[in-house]
C-alpha cells in the first residue's frame, strides 16, 4: 500500500511540475493616461489680483507602475505607483495659475481577476490604501516676492476596475478608470446634540480626488 501511495504521489508531482512552471503568478505593468482632478475650497482670502477661495490641481497627463502577485487564479495583491503631473492653480473672483507640482499615488492594493487564468480577456476589480504626496511648488507673488508652498502628504484610498486583454501567455495590454479620494482637511459645520452625550462640534469633511482613465503594458512571468 505505502509504495503503490509513493507511486501516485510522484506521478502527480511529474506532470504537476510542468503545469507550476507555466503558470504565471507575477505581473509587471506601466501605466499612461489622463486624470480629471479637482482640490478643496478654503477661507476666501483678499489679495491684489482678487478674491480667491479654492485651490486645484489641473486635468493633466499621468503614467504609473504596477506590481502584483496572483496568490491565487483570480485573487491579486500588488503595489500601484503613480504621477500626475500638473499646474497648481487658485480661483475665486477669477483663476490664476500657481505652478507646475506632481501628485504622486503609493497604494498596496488588492485586486479580483474575473475568469480563468489562461483567458484571453479577464475584466478585474481592485481597491487600496495608501498615500497620496503633493509636491511642493515654487511661485512669484504679486509683489514680485518670491513664494514656495510646501510637499504634503495625506492618507488615501483608491478603487478601480477594468480588463486585460492577452494577446500571448506572457504580454497583457489592460485599460482601466481609477478614482482615488484624499482627505484634505474639515471645515466646521456647527454643533450636534444628542440628550444622552450632549452637544459637539461636527465637521465637513474636504477630499481632493483623481479620477483616472488609463492604459498601459502588463508582462506576465
Amino acid at each position: 500500500m505505502l509504495k503503490k501511495f509513493l507511486c501516485t504521489l510522484a506521478l502527480t508531482a511529474a506532470f504537476a511540475a510542468p503545469a507550476l512552471a507555466q503558470d504565471k503568478r507575477v505581473e509587471v505593468g506601466v501605466l499612461f493616461g489622463w486624470t480629471f482632478a479637482d482640490g478643496v475650497e478654503g477661507q476666501a482670502v483678499a489679495t491684489p489680483s482678487g478674491v480667491f477661495d479654492r485651490i486645484d490641481p489641473q486635468d493633466s497627463g499621468k503614467w504609473g507602475l504596477s506590481l502584483g502577485f496572483l496568490v491565487t487564479p483570480n485573487a491579486e495583491v500588488g503595489f500601484l505607483f503613480g504621477q500626475q503631473m500638473t499646474k497648481l492653480e487658485i480661483s475665486g473672483t477669477n483663476t490664476v495659475e500657481i505652478g507646475d507640482t506632481n501628485i504622486n499615488t503609493y497604494h498596496g492594493y488588492y485586486a479580483y481577476n474575473f475568469g480563468d487564468s489562461d483567458a484571453g480577456a479577464r475584466p478585474y476589480v481592485m481597491f487600496g490604501l495608501g498615500a497620496t504626496n503633493y509636491g511642493g511648488v515654487d511661485f512669484t507673488r504679486a509683489n514680485g516676492q518670491a513664494g514656495t508652498i510646501g510637499s504634503e502628504t495625506q492618507f488615501s484610498g483608491t478603487v478601480g476596475a477594468g480588463v486585460k486583454v492577452y494577446p500571448s501567455p506572457g504580454l497583457g495590454l489592460k485599460l482601466g478608470i481609477q478614482w482615488t479620494p484624499t482627505y484634505i482637511k474639515s471645515d466646521a459645520a456647527g454643533y450636534w446634540c444628542d440628550p444622552y452625550w450632549g452637544c459637539y462640534m461636527v465637521g465637513d469633511a474636504q477630499y481632493s480626488n483623481q479620477w483616472d482613465i488609463s492604459g498601459g503594458i502588463t508582462f506576465r512571468f
